[in-house]
């Protein structure tokens, strides 16, 4: 605001102050006589500023009742014309000031600028009123300066908020703009009620619907059952810890499959979900080989799991999650492999400290556990990649249960190498490994006695040290050979 325009504001507000001001009704009996020295503290009490002027328009006198003022030069004004004390702009209404004082209509407030050696303008609001008979008139007037200091704060305030308005404005247009050029579908969606508040174009050309059709309605629609199921979950996880990992889901009429986030926002006090959609692409930048590869491992009939190195799961195929009766892959991300796998604090222990040692494990037996009680008998195959961006293991697991039903059952309680023996460190108490480590041995020295003589059963007894009968009674008890031609 110029200078010129603080002048009329103030002047106008002093009009409609003055409109309101009414006379004494009976001065003189109210009042009473007052000599000079009372009108003179009454005057001085009642102005910053008073200024006795003559009729030639010289200042005779002057009262400031302001240190800041009296500090301004005021005393220097006493013998000089009201007009020199004054800025240039401001001496005509110094002129009109000494002639509204001689007119009896009502008197005007007006806005004179001091000037100051030392900074700005003073600003000072006069009303003028002839006294006396030898045309002296009174200048009363009022410091103007905190009520401009605060008007210039009150423009600087304004003009700060529109700036943050326009920036905020130009913000709002930009991410507007993405927000309708982005190629990902989002979907904005209110957290109270899961309704859709605003998508993009590619949301609606994704969901196939127009954007006011789909405004209002509630999310998700139009995916599949397992994949809404999904989606709500995700909702649901977004609203209690502010955001949720992606998710694969597929559309009701589209085969393709896409990956979906949410992720919580506040927008004048209104807690919003942000879910974006996008295309599933995991083998974009894959040779064609490796993505058949990764195909096949997705839908193989064995378990597939990859885990961190503390065994933690990052990613399993559908298999594994059907072995352990989950729902989703999602349900075991972040879980540690123990949780389903042989005996707790054993069986996983035993194999991270081989693969990470070795970095790999063979045909490890053990169980793997249900989440309803089920139980699995299965042999674990492990890898471990301790290098690249981020190090995993990589662990398939094979049902065999009903290989080792179909299996006699002597076969099954004995183990088939001393790898396969050393394995059950940890799972047995040693006195069994002895026992089986020695049944084990047996069962080898007579497999190689018998073929070394061609199934010759009175030679390999003689290179064995044992007797006939000692043979046909260890023969028997391990099941081997056909002893019903056999002659005692």
């Amino acid at each position: 605001m110029s200078t010129r325009q603080d002048q009329d504001v103030a002047e106008r507000n002093a009009d409609r102050g003055t409109a309101q001001v009414t006379s004494f009704q009976a001065p003189k009996k109210s009042l009473g006589a007052l000599d000079a020295d009372a009108a003179a503290t009454l005057i001085s009490a009642a102005s910053d500023v008073a200024l006795v002027v003559d009729g030639e328009g010289v200042i005779r006198d002057v009262s400031v009742g302001s240190s800041e003022l009296s500090l301004e030069g005021s005393s220097h004004w006493v013998g000089q014309p009201w007009t020199a004390t004054v800025t240039v702009e401001s001496r005509p209404k110094v002129e009109a000031l000494l002639r509204d004082a001689q007119s009896p209509a009502p008197r005007r407030w007006r806005h004179v600028n001091h000037p100051s050696a030392g900074g700005p303008d003073i600003p000072i609001l006069y009303s003028a009123v002839q006294v006396g008979e030898g045309g002296q008139v009174v200048a009363f007037g009022r410091d103007l300066r905190s009520v401009s200091a605060l008007q210039q704060r009150l423009m600087d305030a304004q003009q700060a908020m529109e700036r943050d308005y326009w920036r905020l404005r130009h913000v709002e247009t930009r991410y507007r703009m993405l927000f309708q050029m982005a190629s990902e579908a989002i979907v904005i969606v209110d957290s109270a009620t899961n309704k859709v508040m605003e998508v993009n174009p590619a949301a609606a050309l994704l969901l196939g619907e127009t954007h006011k059709r789909l405004t209002g309605r509630v999310f998700p629609e139009g995916f599949d059952a397992p994949s809404t199921k999904a989606l709500e979950e995700m909702l649901a996880r977004a609203r209690a810890v502010g955001r949720a990992e992606e998710i694969t889901v597929r559309l009701a009429k589209d085969p393709r499959s896409f990956v979906a986030s949410a992720s919580m926002v506040n927008q004048d006090n209104t807690a919003l979900i942000l879910v974006r959609i996008a295309t599933l692409q995991p083998d974009a930048d894959l040779p064609r080989s490796k993505s058949m590869l990764l195909r096949a491992v997705e839908g193989a009939p064995d378990g597939f799991v990859v885990t961190d190195f503390d065994g933690r799961v990052l990613t399993a195929n559908q298999a594994f999650v059907q072995l352990v009766q989950l729902t989703t892959e999602d349900q075991a991300q972040g879980e540690s492999l123990e949780r389903w796998l042989g005996r707790p604090g054993v069986d996983l222990n035993v194999l991270l400290s081989n693969l990470r040692q070795h970095g790999v494990v063979r045909l490890f037996a053990t169980t793997l556990r249900g989440e309803y009680g089920s139980s699995a008998e299965v042999e674990i195959s492990a890898v471990a990649v301790p290098h690249g961006e981020e190090r995993c293991m990589g662990f398939t697991i094979r049902h065999v249960g009903q290989r080792l039903l179909a299996e006699p059952r002597a076969a099954r309680n004995l183990p088939r190498s001393v790898e396969q023996l050393t394995e059950l460190v940890g799972r047995v108490s040693l006195k069994e490994l002895v026992r089986e480590s020695t049944d084990l041995i047996e069962r080898l020295c007579i497999e190689a006695a018998l073929e070394l003589t061609r199934d010759n059963r009175a030679s390999a007894a003689d290179m064995l040290g044992l007797s006939r009968q000692s043979l046909y009674v260890k023969l028997r008890r391990y099941g081997l050979g056909d002893l019903s031609s056999e002659s005692e």
